[in-house]
């Protein structure tokens, strides 16, 4: 960390590297401006990766963090498919397919394809019971069911 200009305490060294090496998320708390989010600048431009960034604020719901749907672009494949005498079934599978899908910053984090990134969640401590309860389980396995 010493060579991306961040002298780091030999505890904090040592809880990264064994996150990273166990391949398990790590939780860095402390008061604001003691340089948490400073560590995960630093630790994904060391790892050369992205940093993902989820701001958590109270009244966050799951898909803010997760996904949201591109409605315009469904509703434009929609008349189009009725145009050309698609099924109901058939539009059904084509708006919500992934292209339809707009990533936001928990789902981009486990389905990046290019490696792990620094996945840094902000402000944790405004977010409510259930949105917590929801992250520990992302975190938990990396994987999400999209229900639709």
């Amino acid at each position: 960390m010493g060579t991306q200009g961040y002298i780091a305490d030999p505890a904090i060294a040592t809880a990264l590297f064994l996150s990273r090496e166990m391949r398990r998320p790590l939780l860095i708390e402390g008061d604001a401006g003691v340089g948490k989010t400073e560590i995960a600048k630093v630790l994904a431009r060391l790892l050369d990766t992205e940093l993902i960034r989820l701001q958590c604020y109270e009244g966050l719901d799951v898909s803010t963090a997760l996904y949201e749907w591109n409605y315009q672009r469904q509703m434009l494949r929609l008349r189009m498919a009725e145009d050309e005498g698609k099924s109901g079934e058939e539009i059904e599978d084509l708006i919500f397919g992934r292209r339809y899908l707009l990533e936001r910053p928990l789902l981009r984090a486990i389905t990046r394809v290019e490696g792990p990134p620094v996945l840094l969640i902000d402000e944790i401590d405004r977010a409510d019971d259930a949105f917590e309860a929801f992250l520990l389980e992302v975190l938990s396995d990396f994987q999400v069911t999209i229900p639709e």
